[in-house]
């Protein structure tokens, strides 16, 4: 992944080499919902893909599925709110595919409750998984590429939370999403002069697991919408993609809003 002036655009790649080809993603939270759209999505774009999440055995098929379209990928144990394992899960992707240089750091747990009736043991684990996890895994893989002389593309998954509460009891979740925002705007700024860049993207009311929860609680939400309906992985990808790819060489620091007008009605 090139940084300089002459940053290769997919319309420069030679026939049959794919925009990603030659990268080594590691996205979290990989075992279900947009986390593992995520991983196929950059699967297909040629990266080589560590998918990781806590619960591993739903890992194997998605690999499978990988494979059998004729890409690369491991399965990595990750609990992101346990720092050593952090570091051995970024090392076993090393030693598996080659140094990460896309991370997406997908995993996020809600909370889902009034802030006042919160247990500590709640929010420290919101505050671990949503905040502290992906500083830890972005400067770890900042660390190994800077070591290493390389680019590399960070890409955290916010919310349009993090700029609207319902009021709904999701105080802390929305808490952790404003700060991940911060969190890519400062750590861009630091790492630019490596040819990291650090880029979120905010989804708003997307399909996956976390959000039939949400709809399980709340009912159909979509009926408030202007467009009446929930967004679905697919019209993710091309955010993904850019943000991935040598195309979006001079964009660091930037949260990308995707919600489908869901939250400038």
């Amino acid at each position: 992944m090139s940084t300089g002036p002459d940053s290769p655009t997919p319309r420069d790649l030679p026939p049959g080499v794919l925009p990603l080809s030659g990268e080594v993603a590691l996205v979290t939270g990989a075992s279900a919902g947009l986390g593992r759209h995520f991983a196929l999505t950059l699967a297909r774009a040629g990266a080589a893909v560590a998918v990781a999440a806590r619960r591993t055995e739903r890992l194997a098929d998605l690999v499978a599925e990988i494979e059998a379209a004729g890409g690369r990928a491991v399965p990595v144990a990750l609990d992101v709110t346990d720092p050593v394992a952090i570091t051995n899960a970024v090392d076993l992707v090393a030693e598996a595919l080659g140094t990460p240089t896309i991370l997406v750091n997908n995993a996020g747990m809600p909370d889902a409750q009034r802030a006042h009736k919160m247990p500590l043991e709640l929010v420290d684990a919101v505050l671990a998984t949503n905040l502290r996890g992906p500083w830890l895994l972005s400067t770890e893989v900042a660390r190994r590429l800077i070591d290493a002389g390389r680019p590399g593309r960070i890409i955290n998954i916010s919310s349009m939370s993090a700029y609207h509460y319902s009021g709904e009891g999701a105080a802390l979740y929305c808490t952790t999403k404003a700060a991940v925002n911060r969190m890519t705007e400062t750590l861009a700024v630091e790492w630019a002069r490596y040819g990291i860049n650090v880029n979120a993207i905010a989804p708003g009311a997307f399909a996956s697991e976390m959000m039939d929860g949400m709809l399980e609680r709340m009912g159909d939400i979509a009926a408030g919408f202007p467009r009446r309906r929930i967004g679905v992985p697919e019209q993710l990808e091309s955010t993904l993609l850019y943000l991935s790819s040598p195309a979006s060489d001079a964009v660091t620091g930037t949260i990308v809003k995707v919600d489908d007008g869901q939250t400038h009605r």
